[in-house]
């Protein structure tokens, strides 16, 4: 669109043609541009979003500092839409009350009496019963606001002027946290400790080149205003600043209590963020008393499971949060012999005690422009706008004190001439141009004498004002060397940021240590199985190995797919036809005194598609994938497992191609027999085919004519290829090796040679797999 365009865009008296699409294109846009800038995101300068900064300017000019009495918040709240703010009244409170609130922000800029919510969810109590002043740590943002620091911009109707910036003394955005979500982006800062932010700014300030181990040292993670633990490693931690996004997990903190006659309970004391005392008990409610899902008659065996471990762990349960603990939740178990760590890992495995924390630094830049921004991007950022707002408020102390000392220069002329200034003054009809020209001064010093009382004339002390001239004289010299050299700038600042810690900074309350993810482990019994799979897809299993495949029985029009010989330690594996796997436990599988359970129930199947294989085994066993293309690889099993009900992709498929049936690969087959639709037979080694854990598409195993496919794979071990088909009307198995199946010895990805045989239907045969029937 071009800037003519543009600038005619809402001109309706124009005669240029405007199209819908252009006009609603354009009004998105300012819309989108309007909620990034001025609603969602905060600025990295000062950490504020625009309500939030409007709030602590108009509570400054209200004269609400950390010693003023506190006034009601509806006042601050009109005060704030009134002039600044035209927008919801609601909206304003509710940024209010966050600002308030010890266990949202990690230093609170607003000091609230009364009932301003708790962190299991209650609301605050309406504006017109709550009271507000500002803390003494808002002071960082708004001490330096006249001195010259920031513009200052008209506000929303012109009447008054707002700050665009607040001069923080520290980067108050990491220190803080923010979360928000605009037109295309959002923000997810996490609050940091002050101390070790402050040692990061100093550091940076000293060495702007400091590398990332060593600012990592500085600010190992986050510091929730509640505390907990992060339990990712620091290399994770590291991998999530550098990048600007990721997530990290964190879990609640807990002690045990010992009680009387070798009794104990578990008493859980800091939580993690997002998560509150009310939201555990309400999951732990749902676990044990868990309602039938929707489509469903009974309960599901997982929600049958989960229900039967947490009973069998846990008796009661109750918050005993108050003023004396801002959060206690006791869990009793069911006995004393109860193992300790299993109960907490079950709390821990099927609660939000423990949970994921997202964090994607998402500000507006210096430059008004949102970007994603690494930790260190905006410590640098922010310590270029703390240098500037330095510089510009020594520039403003600078002509303050030169217009201090050019006033006191001429009230010095006044002190050495006091009689001859009251007789011009009294004499002159123009007593303004009569001291300037008599005594050289300027208008300014001329104005200043002028306003003077005539008692302050005849009590002017000339050692005060010589005094306080050398003061502002030596002052302004510190000031113009400040402004001239960026070292000694620089210096000033490392010196006020340390006081500035020392003053406010606190000890660490969260806890960073590697730690296990916790994980449901449900105790299974090893014993050997066999799993039945029917070719319409139910699953069912049979205890003990070496049963007789054609005794199975099953419903009318179904049939085998296959017996698997495993234990029920392992995983069942369906793929689907789109190239998705899904893993079910074989422990979890209904046992085959009847038909089982379809596969449909206990996986979520992507819509418009189908399972069209299985595999069981245990995780160490490797399985081929080739499909009709002639492309092929091998994986582990346990690649293919996947906690997701939904399951992940793993095999790639384009549009018409088929996937064969998997194929086990034991640990004496060398070599891998292919045979095309059409007839050929190439046999490769092995060792070429590539082993994807992460699966694919995998590498060209065999080079096929035009309009042939690959039909058929086996393993060949050192007994040689086994071949089945029908001669003179028997079924009959013929054996390639040496001589005979040296012919068909290729290299990968070659199209083999015609199968010499006198079989008719010939099917390839594998050497008997210890996990197949």
């Amino acid at each position: 669109m071009s800037d003519d365009q543009q600038a005619s865009l809402f001109d309706f008296e124009s005669d240029d043609t405007l199209t819908l699409g252009l006009y609603a294109e354009q009004a998105y846009l300012d819309y989108a541009v309007s909620v990034v800038r001025g609603r969602a995101l905060p600025d990295l300068g000062d950490g504020q979003k625009p309500v939030q900064r409007r709030i602590l300017y108009a509570m400054q000019a209200m004269g609400l500092s950390g010693g003023a009495r506190p006034v009601k918040s509806a006042r601050v709240v009109g005060d704030v839409l009134g002039k600044y703010h035209p927008h919801g009244d609601q909206a304003a409170y509710d940024a209010l009350v966050r600002m308030a609130q010890s266990f949202t922000l990690r230093y609170p800029l607003i000091d609230g009496q009364g009932n301003f919510g708790s962190r299991d969810g209650d609301n605050a109590a309406a504006m017109r019963y709550t009271e507000a002043r500002l803390t003494p740590f808002s002071r960082l943002l708004l001490d330096e606001l006249n001195e010259g620091t920031v513009d200052f911009v008209p506000n929303y109707d012109g009447s008054q002027m707002e700050p665009a910036a607040l001069p923080a003394r520290l980067p108050v955005m990491l220190l803080n946290g923010a979360s928000g979500i605009a037109v295309g982006m959002a923000t997810e800062i996490v609050s940091h400790n002050l101390r070790e932010v402050g040692q990061a700014c100093v550091a940076l300030v000293k060495d702007p080149g400091l590398d990332d181990e060593a600012l990592m040292r500085l600010i190992p993670g986050p510091d929730f205003p509640g505390g907990g633990h992060v339990i990712n490693a620091p290399e994770d931690i590291s991998q999530v600043y550098a990048s600007g996004r990721g997530s990290l997990k964190v879990r609640a903190r807990w002690q045990f209590e010992e009680m009387a006659r070798g009794q104990w309970q578990l008493v859980v004391t800091e939580l993690a963020p997002g998560t509150s005392g009310q939201r555990v008990l309400e999951e732990i409610e749902d676990i044990t008393n868990p309602k039938v899902k929707a489509g469903k008659k009974t309960l599901t065996p997982k929600q049958q499971q989960a229900k039967a471990m947490m009973l069998g762990l846990l008796d009661t349960v109750r918050d005993e949060s108050g003023k004396d603990a801002a959060v206690r939740l006791v869990f009793e178990p069911k006995t004393s012999r109860i193992d300790r760590d299993e109960l907490v890992n079950t709390l821990l495995a099927q609660t939000s005690l423990e949970t994921n924390v997202s964090v994607n630094l998402v500000c507006v830049g210096t430059n008004g422009l949102p970007r994603q921004k690494s930790l260190r991007d905006i410590l640098t950022e922010w310590v270029e706008f703390r240098l500037q707002t330095m510089l510009r408020r020594s520039q403003h102390r600078l002509d303050a004190v030169n217009d201090r000392i050019h006033v006191l220069e001429g009230r010095m002329i006044v002190y050495l001439n006091v009689d001859e200034v009251i007789q011009t003054i009294r004499e002159s009809d123009e007593p303004r141009q009569a001291l300037m020209s008599r005594f050289h001064l300027t208008e300014r010093q001329a104005e200043d004498i002028l306003e003077m009382r005539l008692r302050q004339l005849a009590r002017l002390e000339g050692i005060r004002i010589e005094q306080e001239l050398e003061s502002k004289r030596k002052e302004g010299v510190q000031l113009a060397e400040l402004i001239d050299k960026p070292s000694a700038l620089r210096r000033l600042m490392i010196k006020e940021v340390e006081a500035d810690v020392k003053q406010f900074g606190d000890d660490r309350r969260t806890l960073i240590e590697p730690a296990q993810r916790a994980v449901l482990e449900v105790k299974v019994v090893d014993e050997p199985v066999t799993v039945v799979v029917s070719t319409k897809g139910w699953l069912r299993s049979r205890q003990g190995w070496g049963h007789d495949a054609s005794q199975f029985n099953f419903k009318n029009g179904d049939g085998c797919y296959g017996a698997f010989e495993v234990r029920t330690t392992d995983q069942l594996v369906a793929i689907g036809s789109n190239g998705r796997v899904y893993s079910v436990p074989v422990a979890s599988l209904p046992s085959a005194r009847g038909d089982g359970s379809p596969v449909t129930a206990m996986i979520d199947l992507e819509p418009g598609t189908q399972i069209i294989h299985f595999l069981a085994g245990n995780e160490d066993s490797v399985w081929l994938f080739a499909h009709s293309a002639g492309f092929g690889f091998r994986a582990p099993l346990r690649a293919m497992s996947t906690r997701q009900k939904g399951g992940k992709q793993f095999i790639t498929l384009e549009p018409g191609e088929s996937l064969l049936k998997p194929l086990q690969l034991v640990s004496q087959a060398s070599h891998l027999a292919l045979l095309s639709s059409n007839g050929k037979l190439a046999v490769i080694d092995l060792a070429e085919v590539k082993k994807l854990s992460g699966g694919g598409r995998g590498t060209v195993l065999m080079a096929l004519d035009a309009a042939s496919m690959l039909a058929q794979i086996a393993a060949v071990d050192a007994q040689g290829l086994r071949v089945e088909g029908v001669y003179r009307n028997q079924t009959r198995i013929d054996v390639l090796v040496g001589d005979t199946l040296e012919p068909y010895l290729s290299k990968r990805a070659r199209k083999g040679r015609v199968f010499q045989t006198r079989l008719k239907s010939p099917v390839l045969l594998n050497p008997q797999s210890p996990s197949s029937i």
